[in-house]
Parts: C-alpha cells; sequence; structure tokens
C-alpha cells in the first residue's frame, strides 16, 4: 500500500521546481494512500490539494492549512467528516463516493464559513430521507449541494422542517451504525478465515524440503516426474479461488474495498515472481572462441563501420558512440585480429575481427616486402657517394661532414723530399702541422 513520502510530494511538485515548502496545488491521486499524513507540516501554502481515488480511511492531519481552498477527497473510504476546523478558507469540499453514514458529523462544517460547495453524492448518507433538507438547514453558509444551487426558499423551508428532519437522520443513522457493526464483524471473520486458508496452503507435503516458490520454479523451469500433474493441479486451482474471488457477492464497505485491492497486489505479486523466475540466466558473452577467432558483437546497438584501406595499408574503424559522452569512458583495445571497444564501462562492446582477402593479403605480404627493401635502400644511401644522386640528400650532406676528417687523417702523408728534391729541411723550424 502506498504511503505519503517526501519524495512522492516531490516527484508530483514537478511545476514547483521540486520545492515542496512553497507548494500550493498537489495532486495524489490513484496512489493506493490509506493514511493522511506529513501534508500540513511539509506544504503549509497548499490552496488545492487532490487526494481522490485512494483508501484513506479517515480525514486528519490537515488542520494546518490555513490557505487550503479546495479539498478533493472523493473515492475513498471515509465515514465521518472530522478535522477540518482549522482549514480556514476552505470553499469547496469533495467528498463523494465513500462511505460517511454519520451525517450529523458536518455540523463541524459550520466552523469553515467561507465554504461554498460541498459534494456528498454516493455516500450512504445521500439516501437518507431528508438528506438535503438537513445539510441545507445545518450549513448555512452552502451555496452549492451535490452540483445543485441552494435556492433561499429551499434553505427557509429547511429550516422550518429542522426539528423533525432532524429526528429522522438520528434514526436512519442508528440503524446504519447497527448494520455497519455488523459488517466490519463479518468482515473480520472472512479476514481470519482467508488468512488461516493461506497458512494451511503454504504446507506442501508432496514437496518435502521445498519452499511453495520452489514448486512453482520446478513447475516452469523442468519439474521432475510425477510432479508435473501436481504443478498443473496447483496451477487450475489458483486461476479457481481467482474466479471464485470476483464471482463472490461483497458489500460497498471499506472493507470489501481493502480486500479487493490486497487481493490485486497479491495476484501482482505473484505474477512478478513467475516472471522472474521464467527469466532465463543470460550465459556469460562469449567475445573469444577457444581457438582464438574474435566474433562480431555489438550490444549496444552502436552505429559503426569497418573500411579496409589497401592504398595507405590501414584499416579504419568508425564507431558512432553517444553525443557529449565523456572520452574517458571509452575503451579501445586494438589487437592484430580484433578491435575491442568498451563504452561506458560495459563489457559489450564493439569487437570486430577481420580476416583480409586474397588480394589484400597479396597487397598486404608485398608492402612488407617491400618496406624492409626500403628500409635498406634507405640504409645504403647513407653511405654511397652523393654525387651519384641527381638531388640534393641533406643526410649525406651532413655524413660527408661527418666523416672527412677521418678520410683525411687516414691519407698517406707525403714528405717534402717527395715533392720538391731542391728542398731543405730545417730543423729549428717547427712543422705546419
Amino acid at each position: 500500500m502506498g504511503r505519503i513520502t517526501e519524495d512522492l510530494i516531490r516527484r508530483n511538485a514537478e511545476h514547483n521546481d521540486c520545492v515542496i515548502f512553497s507548494l500550493e496545488e498537489l495532486s495524489l491521486h490513484q496512489q493506493e494512500i490509506e493514511r493522511l499524513e506529513h501534508i500540513d507540516t511539509w506544504c503549509r501554502d497548499l490552496k488545492i490539494l487532490y487526494l481522490q481515488n485512494n483508501l484513506i480511511g479517515k480525514i486528519e492531519n490537515v488542520g494546518k492549512l490555513k490557505k487550503l481552498e479546495y479539498l478533493n477527497l472523493a473515492l475513498n473510504n471515509i465515514e465521518k467528516i472530522e478535522n477540518l476546523e482549522g482549514c480556514e478558507w476552505l470553499t469547496k469540499l469533495d467528498l463523494t463516493v465513500n462511505f460517511i453514514g454519520e451525517l450529523s458529523s458536518i455540523k463541524t462544517l459550520k466552523h469553515n464559513i467561507h465554504l461554498k460547495e460541498l459534494f456528498l453524492m454516493g455516500n450512504p448518507c445521500a439516501d437518507f430521507d431528508g438528506y438535503r433538507q438537513f445539510v441545507v438547514a445545518t450549513l448555512q453558509q452552502l451555496k452549492w449541494l451535490d452540483g445543485k444551487e441552494i435556492e433561499r426558499s429551499e434553505r427557509i423551508q429547511a429550516l422550518q422542517n429542522f426539528p423533525v428532519i432532524e429526528q429522522q437522520i438520528r434514526e436512519q443513522e442508528k440503524a446504519y451504525c447497527l448494520k455497519r457493526a455488523k459488517d466490519k464483524e463479518e468482515a473480520q471473520r472472512n479476514l481470519r478465515e482467508e488468512e488461516e486458508n493461506e497458512a494451511k496452503g503454504r504446507s506442501y507435503p508432496s514437496f518435502e524440503g521445498q519452499s511453495p516458490f520452489s514448486v512453482e520454479s520446478n513447475c516452469h523451469v523442468q519439474a521432475p516426474e510425477g510432479q508435473e500433474g501436481e504443478c498443473n493441479q496447483k496451477k487450475s486451482k489458483d486461476s479457481e479461488d481467482d474466479l471464485e474471488f470476483w464471482n463472490k457477492p461483497s458489500l460497498f464497505t471499506p472493507e470489501s474495498r481493502l480486500e479487493t485491492l490486497r487481493h490485486m497486489e497479491k495476484q501482482r505479486k505473484d505474477q512478478e515472481k513467475l516472471s522472474e523466475k521464467k527469466k532465463k540466466v543470460k550465459p556469460p558473452r562469449i567475445l573469444i572462441t577457444k581457438d582464438g577467432k574474435a566474433l562480431n558483437v555489438n550490444d549496444p546497438k552502436l552505429d559503426f563501420s569497418l573500411k579496409d584501406d589497401d592504398k595507405h595499408n590501414q584499416i579504419i574503424l568508425d564507431l558512432a558512440v553517444y553525443r557529449y559522452m565523456d572520452t574517458s569512458l571509452i575503451d579501445v583495445d586494438v589487437q592484430p585480429t580484433y578491435v575491442r571497444v568498451m563504452v561506458k564501462g560495459k563489457v559489450d562492446g564493439v569487437i570486430t575481427g577481420w580476416r583480409r582477402t586474397s588480394k589484400s593479403e597479396k597487397s598486404t605480404s608485398d608492402s612488407s616486402r617491400e618496406r624492409p627493401n626500403q628500409r635498406s635502400k634507405e640504409i645504403e644511401k647513407l653511405e654511397v657517394d652523393p654525387s651519384k644522386y641527381s638531388f640534393p640528400d641533406v643526410a649525406n650532406i651532413v655524413q660527408e661532414k661527418k666523416h672527412r676528417p677521418r678520410r683525411i687523417q687516414s691519407e698517406p702523408k707525403i714528405t717534402a723530399s717527395e715533392e720538391d728534391p731542391d728542398f731543405e729541411d730545417n730543423p729549428e723550424v717547427p712543422p705546419l702541422i
């Protein structure tokens, strides 16, 4: 069952930037709320409050909402009008289709002097004889009752007949309260019986050592021999019980509404458990086979293209990732036979294995052969005489300058006597080198 929480209010306060202390309008309809709480503490500035179609059984914790003008509590389990004296500016109150049988409880609304509209149709009190006249005479500030305008003549007549009408209303209230007490006793007895039946149904003598959930699991996964029939019987029994519940006549009481809702909630939970058990556990993703072959995988459904550029002897992987995504969330692993891309830290990514065609393999082998030859040529190019090439080579020029002193040192020395026979060597003159 639902409860009023701060998170629930914030989620329904998007129009106010999720700020709740200054909230003026709040809608909490169809939330299966059983108790009215916290609102008068967290949302003091509320002017409009929608709480229709819930399971609220009592009007409470709204007395501090001084600015509240419209309160909608239609389709709930309210049996009495109370605790609204503090809502000083309450103008409209909707209590359509509740379980209000104490019509005299409307006297508490006399303090709400600004109340102009009241809706009580669909309540047991609306079937009382003299209902409208009693309300019109009791709440003289009202202008509209159940969507119908109150005429001045109608109010005068209601005030004149008020003593008689009030006596009639008290008698009908007393009869309704006795009937209501019997309904409560019967509802409690049915609830106890249902709980006992559920407690008995939880024991499975034919499945010793197993829980009911494990029995269901066996039914849907792999039922042992002899148990499949019993599982089918259990299914048929559940469907029969469900059909019997919906065909069973029930009274229009707060307890019947709660019983119906709990039955639906139980069915929903059982269905969720069943669907969870039916879900097959996904085996771990095989990215690379045992023989080392990479598989093509694209779990994130990302668009990508793989191009083989023979001209530049390269393979281009173009992967389209999410816009504005941080590059730190992308991990790329490039291997000789495959490329693995991990996006947002997930194992599932784009894994691409490729195999070149015969033409590409040929071009790859040719290019691989040409590369060493080019390297060898480049190495020889630095050692040969640069004059053999028509274009200048800076590397060779630098190399020449680098080796020129060595060549000078390695040349044989030429003596003076060999150059000129008339040359006389004077020992007092130091050598030039």
